[in-house]
């Protein structure tokens, strides 16, 4: 299977075409299934050496939270223009009020979000000092979902997809993406031709198969078919074959960080590399996330999988510029596209 590279430099006529597919999306309607996280960012300087440790001492100048996880793509749908429900299991907690209320100020749906008091939201909070991640601290809950939270699920999953025109599991291995909740929302989705794309964990990668596109970054997907990473685009063209065949998906995306992302299609003549949109790289937290809102509502909106791949690295090269967990306008994605 030969490497084709797609072209760094789009015709007028393709611009206006992706385009046009962007100005679609605020008309578009996709679910978000999966695991709900709260990121805080605390930022501040640093002047000296703790006394204590040879740690930096961080004046805090501000603090911030905004949602991760499957969280950050409900919000990165949502910047976008699109009609966002999530389904997903959250605790009885601050983190999850944060969470509700922010969802709720971006006319997310939070119909499908279900409080369980015997879990933890997820959080993580990140100490940046000059522009630089400090160090990192979480809490979180990471075992399976009772049987009591994975029945409520189900039970909110059909009438979620029927609402949909495109499905969206993200997937971050704290237990909400179980095989019968991915049983469910495929078998619905099958029945009304939806997109279903997955953001997923390599642990887990047995759970997708029929997907209509996969999104791993390198690292996930030689780790999801349990092998040793080898270089050379011949090794990156092996493993996505073997993805795509032994998954039995529609599609697959290998996103390679500065070196673009690689396009692999069932039954196509070869492997399209997208160049990187990049100019500056601030922060690459939740590029992942941008990534598959952007492909989702591309395919929702009606363009072939080889355009929605290149909307949506474009919207990667944006957001990377961007310090922190970030989102993008369809407004900054239809400039970009411009030039």
């Amino acid at each position: 299977m030969p490497m084709k590279k797609h072209p760094a430099v789009l015709t007028a006529r393709e611009r206006r075409r992706l385009k046009g597919y962007v100005r679609q999306f605020s008309g578009k309607r996709v679910l978000v299934v999966g695991d709900l996280m709260l990121d805080e960012f605390i930022r501040g300087a640093v002047h000296r050496i703790s006394p204590e440790a040879p740690v930096p001492v961080v004046q805090v100048r501000a603090e911030s939270y905004v949602p991760g996880g499957a969280g950050n793509v409900a919000r990165n749908l949502a910047a976008l223009g699109a009609g966002v429900v999530v389904v997903g299991v959250v605790g009885e907690d601050a983190a999850a009020e944060r969470l509700r209320s922010d969802f709720a100020g971006h006319g997310i749906d939070v119909a499908g979000l279900l409080s369980d008091s015997g879990r933890v939201t997820s959080q993580k909070c990140r100490i940046i000092a000059e522009h630089q991640q400090v160090v990192r601290f979480d809490r979180e809950t990471t075992g399976p979902l009772s049987g009591a939270s994975e029945r409520e699920l189900l039970r909110r999953i059909p009438a979620a997809v029927d609402r949909a025109h495109a499905v969206v599991l993200s997937d971050y291995g704290k237990g909400v993406v179980t095989p019968a909740v991915v049983k469910a929302v495929l078998s619905r989705a099958k029945g009304r031709r939806l997109p279903v794309t997955v953001d997923p964990k390599p642990e887990n990668f047995n759970l997708y198969r029929g997907v209509t596109c996969l999104t791993p970054n390198v690292h996930e997907a030689w780790a999801g078919m349990r092998r040793h990473p080898e270089p050379g685009r011949g090794a990156l063209d092996a493993l996505g074959r073997s993805i795509l065949s032994g998954l039995g998906c529609a599609s697959l995306i290998i996103t390679r960080g500065p070196e673009g992302m690689s396009l692999f299609k069932r039954g196509g003549a070869g492997v399209i590399h997208i160049p990187t949109e990049a100019r500056e790289v601030y922060d690459v937290t939740g590029a992942g996330d941008t990534v598959i809102s952007v492909l989702t509502l591309g395919l929702a909106s009606g363009a072939s999988i080889e355009a929605a791949a290149v909307v949506a690295n474009c919207a990667a090269g944006i957001v990377v510029g961007k310090l922190g967990t970030a989102t993008v306008s369809s407004e900054e994605l239809i400039k970009a596209l411009a030039q």
